[in-house]
């Protein structure tokens, strides 16, 4: 197994385009050639480049968040070409063989090329025409059937009722871990993109049963607003869901939402040009926290995330973050990639009902907590809070400082005993 080199591309392009079917194909992003030989011949060709960017079957299997598949789609590569040639039929193992050559040789390949090792590798086969009896025998997973799109304007696609079948091949033990872990490999590191702007952390649908919901928090605002209240909360909903905290933040999520996305949200149409919706600004958002009933909001928002409890991780952080000084929140959330599932309003003043020590023990006991692990840090630690989370059937992991002197030398004893005595 080798790459290409750089003097050998035209010859490579012009043997696949050769017996592939397909023919060469476009060489995108991060893109390899490899070339697999016997006695210094050449038996096969294959090419690698970027992952497909939403495969259903393919984020199912992974476990993916949408922000997760934005942040670490490079660490998935896909096989573009794979080019016998030899006759067909005149070496029965030599597919897979040269298959499984170039997956052992693929991570240290793409490391030496592009400065990361990808960890999971993606192709497709065409029922029609190929078992992928190869692919099978290389050890790849079978995960589902893709829905075919083919491009037919720069903004568009369109169905082409072909379905593909799809393989996957992970290329390190650990793969499907990593790729959802809070933190990936060192080699891996450099494939990581930037937070995912403008990408919804939810599936359309349910963005759409989100804002079902949220229209029934009341209007604190004028009967002639221009944009209906269950737009402008489910688009500040889903910027919290993504991370973001401040009113810029959230207003600049909003303007990235398609049009599509935008008309299923119910914004209103611009005037003389049909098929433009446009966004609320900053200060719609701004106006709307300032008058809005908070605790009304997160009790909607909380039920809302209780009745998609089958889609939440084993373990849950209780943590609390302000939006500047408008509206402050103490969320449960996901360890993966921090989406909420139960969230309550609190302020920063000390010993009041709507403080943060004040408002946990409500926000746990709402929340779906049996058979999960739920982390806090310092603040956090206190028996009540403990003992509400074992009653709810959770297990806790709580910081300890040195606020709690006694708690935290006793914590210290034990951490210098023998795992087994008190394990």
């Amino acid at each position: 197994m080798r790459m290409a080199q750089a003097e050998e591309k035209e010859w490579f392009d012009r043997v696949v385009e050769e017996h592939h079917e397909l023919g060469a194909g476009k060489a995108v992003g991060d893109y390899l050639r490899q070339v697999v030989e016997r006695r210094g011949v050449a038996v096969a060709l294959l090419t690698w480049g970027p992952a497909c960017y939403a495969l259903k079957d393919r984020d199912l299997w992974i476990g993916w968040s949408a922000t997760n598949r934005a942040e670490r789609l490079k660490l998935v590569v896909q096989n573009r070409r794979f080019a016998l040639l030899s006759a067909k039929g005149s070496e029965p193992n030599l597919a897979s063989q040269s298959l499984a050559a170039a997956l052992r040789a693929l991570p240290e390949h793409w490391q030496e090329r592009f400065g990361y090792r990808p960890l999971l590798a993606e192709t497709f086969s065409n029922p029609e025409s190929h078992e992928g009896t190869c692919y099978k025998a290389s050890n790849w997973i079978a995960v589902g059937t893709t829905v075919v799109y083919a491009r037919h304007r720069a903004d568009r696609y369109i169905r082409n009722d072909s379905p593909k079948k799809l393989w996957l091949y992970p290329l390190h033990p650990q793969a499907k871990r990593h790729l959802c872990a809070p933190s990936v490999p060192e080699p891996c590191a450099p494939a990581i993109g930037p937070a995912a702007t403008g990408t919804l952390p939810l599936p359309e649908g349910q963005m759409e049963s989100l804002w079902e919901c949220l229209c029934w928090v009341p209007d604190p605002r004028s009967r002639n607003a221009r944009f209906r209240i269950g737009s402008i909360l489910t688009i500040i909903a889903m910027a919290l869901l993504a991370g973001r905290r401040e009113i810029a933040e959230i207003a600049r999520f909003g303007h990235l939402l398609t049009q599509s996305q935008r008309r299923k949200l119910c914004l209103p149409r611009k005037r003389g040009s049909p098929g433009v919706h446009p966004v609320p600004g900053y200060s719609v958002y701004y106006q709307m926290l300032i008058r809005l009933d908070a605790d009304v909001f997160a009790k909607v928002l909380s039920g809302w995330l209780s009745a998609h409890v089958d889609t939440l991780p084993e373990a849950l952080a209780l943590d609390g973050k302000y939006i500047r000084e408008q509206i402050g929140l103490l969320s449960l959330v996901r360890h993966e990639d921090g989406t909420p599932i139960a969230i309550t309003p609190i302020d920063q003043k000390q010993l009041t009902e709507r403080s943060e020590q004040a408002r946990a023990i409500p926000l746990l006991k709402s929340a779906p907590l049996n058979g999960k692990l739920v982390t806090a840090d310092a603040l956090r630690c206190q028996k009540e809070v403990a003992r509400t989370i074992v009653e709810s059937g959770a297990d806790y992991l709580l910081q300890i400082k040195g606020n709690q002197p006694s708690l935290q030398a006793h914590a210290e004893v034990l951490d210098r005993q023998p795992a087994g005595l008190f394990f």
